[in-house]
């Protein structure tokens, strides 16, 4: 019973050094790193992978299109979407003209929110009770 103490749990094992040999104690969670040897990895990872998505957005978008030239491919224009805002009048917008009042929206937002709100709340009626 060396292996655990009088809560029945095991004991703690000898601390782990990091692996980058920077002198701090490492734990399994983190790969034997030390919190900022694990974090500065994640952040080198982070960065690798946007390199690669903006390489392969700037390759699609450098890339020849079927169409005439002047609309985007479909994976160009979804990125678009998805940094500028798909909006409920069907167009997309950059950051500076995204509320309704900036680019003369015609959509009626009012009457969708009541719309969607009556659709997610039925109106619940009691029975009439018999007057004695």
């Amino acid at each position: 019973m060396d292996s655990h103490d009088e809560t029945g749990r095991p004991s703690p094992e000898a601390p782990i050094l990091c692996i980058n040999n920077c002198g701090f104690f490492g734990s399994e969670a983190t790969m034997n790193m030390c919190s900022k040897c694990h974090k500065a990895t994640i952040l080198k990872q982070e960065q690798v992978q946007v390199q690669l998505v903006a390489s392969s957005i700037g390759s699609i978008v450098d890339g020849s299109s079927s169409g005439t030239g002047n609309e985007p491919s479909i994976p160009a224009a979804a990125a678009l979407a998805e940094q500028s805002g798909n909006f409920g009048c069907g167009n997309i917008f950059c950051a500076a003209h995204r509320y309704s009042d900036k680019h003369n929206c015609p959509f009626d937002y009012k009457t969708t929110a009541q719309d969607a709100i009556a659709k997610a709340n039925p109106i619940v009626r009691a029975e009439k009770l018999d007057k004695i």
